[in-house]
């Protein structure tokens, strides 16, 4: 039987650990002490998938009303209003939108929207829709929610939401912050005063493990659709600021990546399995987000849903 040896083991190993692997691992900049703030609490509510068919729209007006029992400040929707704009015509999604609209209003709530891939209206061909149609695309959320990515302030706390879905040439989406916005995102985080707590959300997330648990998809997808596929030009930026989370939707699963620092969580999903019981063991909710002291804590609130077609993942 061969032996390795420790010297022959050094030997043959002395070159591994200066070998790059890819983009650099320098050391993450010391950040500055945080910035004192008033403490708050706000809801995380991502992925309703609103539709008439099977019970959506009770089950979002269930969600809703279990949301109004927690006292919060604000909400935050982390995308995907509806089920879907992209693939269908001009009637059905205003049908979409105007159901979504009526019933966030059981909220009662301030709420800040994040676009998601299905809140675009018409990318797909299928749709019969064509890109000079006035709602085209992303107009369809703006002409409903306002601006694509913006930031504001609350308690002094500085919150930033991204636009994170890209169109394709060939008609589809995928995960990406585009250049435009990178730039904005550079100029708002350096306009901060030092210190600040900063909280980033965006639908797509920046960080996720969901392929692992999930498995290989049975077709490859031709576009990077699980998360943002230009993700390392952007958390290189939080690297120098007091991020303390980024709260990410779209995968419909509660989720917890620590990252240089900084926790990007994943809120589950009002629709749960896109209203077929759980997915990947987390059912229908949303999330509850504690900020105090520099910090976030959340916890994931059920609000008892039953699917009309029960289908466990």
């Amino acid at each position: 039987m061969f032996q390795l040896n420790r010297r022959t083991f050094l030997s043959l190993t002395a070159g591994l650990a200066f070998t790059p692997l890819g983009h650099s691992l320098a050391a993450v900049p010391s950040r500055p002490p945080m910035r004192a703030h008033e403490p708050f609490t706000f809801l995380f509510i991502t992925d309703t998938h609103l539709q008439p068919e099977l019970n959506a729209s009770a089950g979002c007006h269930a969600a809703f009303l279990k949301a109004r029992t927690v006292p919060a400040d604000f909400a935050i929707q982390g995308g995907d209003h509806v089920f879907d704009a992209l693939g269908v015509n001009a009637g059905r999604a205003s049908m979409l939108m105007d159901l979504y609209t009526r019933t966030a209003d059981d909220l009662t709530l301030p709420v800040h929207h994040t676009i998601g891939n299905h809140d675009c209206f018409g990318v797909y061909t299928k749709s019969g829709a064509q890109p000079t149609d006035p709602l085209y695309g992303k107009k369809y959320f703006e002409d409903r929610f306002g601006q694509l990515y913006y930031s504001f302030d609350h308690k002094g706390v500085h919150i930033v939401v991204l636009d994170s879905i890209g169109i394709t040439e060939d008609r589809m989406y995928e995960g990406r912050i585009d250049a435009p916005q990178i730039a904005w995102l550079a100029k708002d985080l350096a306009a901060q005063p030092v210190g600040m707590p900063i909280i980033v959300v965006t639908h797509i997330p920046l960080v996720t493990a969901a392929e692992d648990y999930a498995g290989p998809f049975p077709t490859i997808p031709k576009h990077h659709v699980m998360s943002v596929a230009n993700a390392y030009d952007v958390l290189p930026l939080f690297d120098r600021y007091n991020v303390i989370g980024v709260f990410q939707g779209h995968t419909h699963i509660v989720e917890r990546v620590d990252w240089h620092g900084v926790p990007y969580i994943t809120g589950g999903a009002v629709s749960g399995n896109w209203w077929h019981g759980t997915r990947y063991g987390t059912p229908e909710g949303f999330m509850v987000v504690d900020v105090e002291n520099g910090a976030v804590k959340t916890r994931y609130e059920t609000y008892g849903f039953q699917s009309v077609d029960p289908h466990n993942t």
